[in-house]
């Protein structure tokens, strides 16, 4: 098969997708897309959101539609590292034997990522970057595809741990869920309180996904589209020839070269699902909030003064 007609059933299957999810999923459209980009490009994703917007709802819809293993890890302050990589035990023959992990499944949904402590969310960082566990000096694979879609409560809420900027750059997008709509809330409720059941149909399997991911490795870039995506990274950096006064005014950290490598890879996903066979610099902007709003760190004056990651993105677009 060619990669013009791959491109063209990404496109379709990525509709297929989309209904199959609304059975489910009411509303939070945007997510449901970030979601499915991240899992093409083969990247992680983070939900943010108050409790009871369906973050986990979410989660585990998108992972019986794509027909993948699926294993939930609830954070807790005492959670510890082998409680999700696994650990060695003694057997009957007194010789080790490594039992895995939650960590060794497809999809991962990493429940209140912010709930557990630093030392715990780090065991989270090899796996994700590396896709490999290690346990006692001896690395372990994990099998492929392989996706962490952790989520997290806002970060002012009692007893949470912001997580460190280095992973919370493992993550390609940083997804926020909205309170519904009048109308979606009332569709939510019409729902979840009869006793209707949903029969979701498995319209991918692991194999395809791979094969999409390289699909979307494949496709072309012109200079001047990688030329953009760099700058627009570039402007987040304070104090340096590109930066606005807003970024030198407001931002103490901006974005490290992961983003400008995720803006590439999301807009050539953009492109895919909307028929197109190189993206351009519309795909690059309709993907820059979420890769970029977890990566600019903003200082105590933005805070003050009540500027948002938002604002700061809109104004370097």
């Amino acid at each position: 098969m060619s990669d013009v007609t791959a491109i063209n059933e990404l496109g379709e299957k990525f509709k297929q997708l989309k209904s199959e999810i609304s059975k489910v999923i009411i509303g939070q459209d945007q997510a449901v897309d970030h979601v499915l980009f991240s899992i093409f490009s083969g990247g992680h994703s983070l939900l943010i959101g108050v409790p009871g917007l369906a973050k986990t709802l979410l989660v585990n819809t998108i992972s019986q539609v794509i027909g993948l293993d699926f294993k939930r890890i609830q954070f807790t302050p005492d959670l510890m590292p082998s409680d999700i990589l696994g650990s060695e035990i003694l057997d009957e023959n007194r010789t080790f034997k490594f039992i895995k992990g939650p960590i060794f499944s497809n999809i991962i949904l990493a429940d209140e990522i912010n709930r557990t402590p630093p030392k715990t969310q780090a065991a989270l960082l090899e796996s994700m970057q590396e896709r490999t566990v290690t346990v006692a000096g001896v690395h372990h694979k994990l099998s492929l595809p392989f996706f962490v879609l952790a989520t997290q409560n806002p970060i002012e809420q009692e007893g949470t741990y912001p997580l460190p900027e280095a992973q919370l750059d493992r993550f390609i997008f940083s997804i926020n869920l909205d309170y519904p709509t009048f109308q979606e809330e009332v569709e939510v409720v019409k729902s979840t309180t009869s006793d209707t059941k949903v029969e979701l149909n498995s319209l991918l399997s692991a194999s395809e996904i791979i094969e999409y991911q390289k699909l979307i490795r494949r496709i072309p870039v012109a200079d001047n589209v990688i030329e953009y995506a760099v700058k627009l990274v570039s402007k987040t950096r304070p104090n340096t020839s590109m930066a606005s006064e807003n970024v030198n005014n407001y931002i103490s950290w901006g974005a490290g070269p992961r983003a400008s490598q995720n803006l590439i890879l999301g807009a050539k996903v953009n492109a895919a699902i909307h028929g197109k066979y190189s993206p351009d610099i519309e795909d690059v902007k309709a993907v820059a909030f979420p890769i970029l709003r977890h990566r600019i760190v903003k200082n105590y004056k933005a805070e003050a003064e009540g500027i948002s990651e938002e604002k700061i993105i809109e104004s370097l677009l």
